[in-house]
């Protein structure tokens, strides 16, 4: 088999995203399955197809500082980008494609982990669309049937900016802002953090396409973009900058904001006859892996707080369980709250990870 590479560099923010989309939009019986390496010029943010952009991005934010917001015709969530992340794009024949769509990602990722090995960062694949080094993720995956082409996206993560991407997500406060940055931070990791210093882009790309051809037992020929991709991504690039495009509303959205596969952020506010208790969860793997709470009501002594939270980490989301655990903290510290029930903090921390409670 021979696989054609188009490495286009670095190009601007929507070519970034339409160019596979180009490809698999103009995909015939005889183009060749295709690999496309892309970097992007600028910074911008890219969300899922169905995300709600006003929902998703603080689109005020991002027009003061110049930032882009993308939609692109594959799920997933909003991401921030900038050039230290090289997009890998496959763009393939669907009978060469694996059916199940866990096959699917696991054919994909295998050249993604082994180039990461190769540079010495213990990278594991994360059933069903991460790469783990560690606990911490360095890049997710996502999937498209285009026109003809079935299509895997994905990135080799040279480095990534925690703090701007916790900035252009909209939350319902600083405090929660403050949380997704340290959870991006805890919980994500890069090429530059694993190696103490930022590879170069080409010596990664190369060792990508080793890993690729051994992993497709195939011959890499580089390429470039037909006349009729070429037009098929003018077309589209019109398309992905439009107000309409960008605005269309997207589906339900999912709870939370995922850090990765395991470990989402959940932030709500309830309001109890003593006054309002805001609570922000960290789950992992269904647990509460950490929360903060606070509000405008009244609990002594203070410290009690602060063992509330401590007492609930590590329990599963279930309402009774949480507010049993919660009531043996009142009892053991003897605790005052007017207004406010142990189950009040119990049915604030379910409401925040599954708002219809």
């Amino acid at each position: 088999m021979r696989v054609r590479v188009v490495d286009l560099g670095l190009v601007d923010p929507v070519r970034s995203q339409t160019v596979y989309h180009a490809v698999g939009y103009a995909f015939r019986a005889e183009t060749p399955p295709t690999i496309l390496l892309v970097s992007t010029l600028r910074p911008y943010v890219s969300i899922g197809f169905h995300q709600d952009a006003e929902r998703e991005v603080d689109l005020e934010y991002c027009r003061q500082e110049g930032l882009p917001v993308i939609r692109r015709e594959v799920g997933g969530g909003a991401v921030y980008l900038d050039a230290n992340q090289v997009f890998t794009q496959w763009i393939f024949p669907r009978e060469l494609v694996p059916a199940r769509l866990e096959e699917r990602f696991a054919w994909y990722v295998r050249p993604l982990v082994e180039t990461y090995r190769q540079w010495g960062i213990d990278a594991t694949w994360r059933p069903i669309n991460d790469i783990h080094v560690r606990g911490r993720k360095i890049g997710g995956t996502g999937a498209a049937s285009i026109g003809e082409a079935e299509i895997l996206v994905g990135s080799l993560m040279l480095d990534f900016d925690t703090q701007r991407m916790a900035r252009v997500l909209k939350v319902a406060s600083e405090k929660m802002r403050d949380k997704v940055f340290q959870s991006l931070e805890e919980y994500m990791t890069t090429m530059r953090r694993e190696l103490g210093t930022l590879p170069e882009r080409d010596a990664v790309v190369g060792t990508y396409l080793e890993c690729c051809s051994v992993a497709l037992g195939a011959e890499l020929e580089f390429g470039r973009l037909t006349p009729e991709e070429e037009a098929t991504a003018r077309e589209l690039d019109e398309r992905f900058a439009s107000p309409e495009w960008l605005y269309q509303k997207g589906g339900l959205r999912e709870s939370g904001i995922k850090i990765h596969a395991d470990v989402r952020l959940h932030e709500a506010a309830l309001k109890v006859p003593g006054g309002l208790i805001r609570v922000i969860v960290r789950t992992r793997s269904g647990r509460i892996d950490d929360v903060s709470l606070s509000g405008d009501f009244t609990l002594l002594p203070a410290f009690g707080l602060a063992a509330i939270e401590q007492a609930v980490r590590g329990l599963a989301i279930r309402r009774e369980e949480l507010a049993a655990r919660v009531r043996e903290v009142y009892r053991a510290f003897g605790l005052q709250s007017p207004g406010v029930t142990a189950d009040d903090f119990a049915t604030a921390i379910v409401r925040a990870i599954e708002p219809g409670v």
